[in-house]
């Protein structure tokens, strides 16, 4: 995956992008900047979220939600463990006959 830009150059080809003068298009301010159209149309979306403009998720609570999936993941490979110990444990203690 490739590393991703800085938020300062996100921020900045957006601004950009959104003044841009009569007849350039978003492909050619993207063009200029060297990033795709796709790139830089889902870099306003995401700023329109941000700015409260458009429904959805900004950073902030993508990053939060990102964070909780890592811990449940987490607590789910802990929870996975104890359960194969109190499995082996349990056999361990049956007698045999």
């Amino acid at each position: 995956m490739p590393k991703p830009y800085p938020q300062e150059f996100r921020d900045d080809v957006v601004r950009v992008a959104r003044q841009r003068e009569e007849g350039v298009t978003i492909k050619q301010v993207a063009k200029d900047f060297g990033i795709s159209e796709s790139c830089l149309t889902n870099w306003m979306v995401q700023a329109d979220r941000d700015a409260g403009i458009k429904p959805g998720a900004d950073r902030q609570e993508m990053a939060e939600l990102r964070e909780a999936k890592r811990r449940i993941r987490l607590l789910e490979q802990e929870n996975e463990v104890l359960r194969r110990a109190a499995a082996y444990l349990s056999q361990a203690n049956i007698s045999p006959k």
